[in-house]
C-alpha cells in the first residue's frame, strides 16, 4: 500500500472510532472503560497519521 493509501485508511479508521465514541457517549449507561480504550486507539491513530504526514513532507523536501 502506498503512503497516501495508508494515510487514507488510517484517517478512515480514526473517523470511525470518533463515531463509535459519540455513539457510546449518547447512551445513558455507557461503559467508561470502553470509551477510554476507544480514545486511546483514536489517539494512537492520530499520532501515526501525524508521523506519516511528517514523513511525507520530508520526502517532498528531498
Amino acid at each position: 500500500m502506498s503512503l497516501e493509501g495508508h494515510l487514507v485508511e488510517l484517517e478512515r479508521r480514526h473517523q470511525a472510532i470518533e463515531r463509535e465514541i459519540k455513539t457510546y457517549l449518547a447512551r445513558p449507561s455507557s461503559n467508561s472503560e470502553q470509551i477510554i480504550e476507544l480514545k486511546r486507539r483514536k489517539l494512537q491513530l492520530k499520532d501515526e497519521i501525524e508521523r506519516l504526514h511528517s514523513q511525507k513532507a520530508r520526502r517532498k523536501l528531498n
